[in-house]
């Protein structure tokens, strides 16, 4: 039996799909698996653990799908404003971000909100948790980098970066992490918090991926994919993935090599094996229409052996499934879970000069 893996892309059209991934010697396939249409807007951000996937939207709601019941889970009601990030660590915590200006950390034990961080004045655009666990970084539309220690939920550190940034994140070993400011890429070191370099890219970037602690994917408003070595900036390999701009971009390992997955406007899911030793031009493995306006993407392989999931009989899902999708769903009444309200604190700032008691309000989760 072989791993289990989904692709899960979110959408203009409200929906998010899943795609199963069955592997072969030369060609794999993406078979329609489900589809979630639980959010009233378009989805904005997607994010998997070993048991849930959570997408974010423009709706204020963050829906959590259950793969391991193959059931909707509810609904996490606390931001105000577009979701516009979202990150699981480990098993244990899923993190977002939004419009708001809100840095919350969930507990996927019974789903209470634990921390709510006013992180920035403005949009938080892009979030990214250390490998420990300790740490999160943050970017927003108030042009700054703000490092949180997790323990207690103050920042660490204030940066100021004078650009909105609209992506962070942390390298796989925690020693460097990157933030994107439109077209470039700024590499930071953790221990000197200094930038050691600038990767610039043809076109505005609007995803990247690690795919070891030196080579980072980078994708843009071009068909064009770019694997790139953060140390000495050199573009390493680069290959047209896509028709269209390419919107975003994950990956996975399978064997002995890396596979990466590519989203774009075009509708198109696509896989493609890379060696990272020999970086060769990759190899397409296979790809899947999914015909709807794509907006992000993230890969589900669970790390302890599952059962394959039963047999999908569907056909592959095609844009009049996704107008019937729409009108069904607008028929049938949704299960949503409202989590109870707790006392949570909200940080406006790091200041020692604030008052204990000065920070703190009740907020309806």
């Amino acid at each position: 039996m072989g791993p289990v893996i989904e692709l899960i892309a979110g959408s203009y059209e409200q929906i998010a799909f899943g795609y199963r991934v069955s592997t072969g010697e030369e060609e794999w396939t993406a078979t329609a698996d489900f589809t979630h249409h639980a959010h009233t807007a378009s989805v904005s951000a997607v994010a998997t653990s070993e048991r849930y996937i959570a997408t974010g939207s423009r709706d204020e709601t963050i829906q959590i799908y259950d793969m391991k019941k193959r059931v909707e889970h509810g609904a996490l009601l606390h931001h105000d404003g577009t979701i516009s990030c979202l990150e699981f660590y480990g098993s244990s915590h899923l993190l977002s971000g939004g419009q708001d200006g809100l840095l919350c950390v969930w507990s996927t034990r019974n789903w209470e909100c634990l921390k709510s961080i006013r992180a920035h004045k403005g949009q938080v655009t892009s979030l990214s948790v250390h490998p420990s666990g300790k740490l999160a970084l943050t970017v927003g539309t108030d042009k700054t980098l703000r490092t949180w220690n997790l323990i207690d939920g103050r920042s660490a550190f204030i940066k100021n970066i004078k650009q909105n940034a609209v992506i962070v994140k942390w390298s796989p070993e925690g020693d460097k992490y990157v933030v994107v400011i439109g077209d470039k890429v700024d590499v930071y070191d953790l221990e000197t918090a200094t930038l050691t370099s600038t990767i610039i890219n043809p076109k505005r970037i609007s995803s990247i991926k690690f795919l070891t602690n030196s080579i980072l994917a980078i994708a843009g408003d071009d068909e064009t994919v770019r694997l790139c070595d953060i140390n000495t900036q050199k573009v390493l390999c680069e290959f047209e993935a896509h028709e269209t701009r390419v919107k975003s971009v994950d990956s996975f390992t399978v064997d002995d090599f890396c596979v990466l997955v590519t989203a774009s406007n075009d509708g198109f899911i696509k896989m493609w094996k890379l060696n990272l030793e020999s970086l060769e031009p990759p190899v397409l493995l296979g790809k899947v229409n999914t015909t709807a306006r794509l907006t992000c993407l993230a890969v589900w392989k669970p790390t302890t052996l599952q059962e394959p999931p039963p047999e999908v009989k569907t056909e592959p899902t095609t844009s009049h499934d996704v107008k019937d999708v729409l009108e069904l769903e607008k028929k049938r009444k949704r299960k949503r879970v409202r989590i109870s309200t707790v006392e949570v604190v909200q940080e406006e700032d790091a200041s020692p000069k604030k008052k204990k008691d000065g920070g703190k309000k009740k907020l309806k989760t």
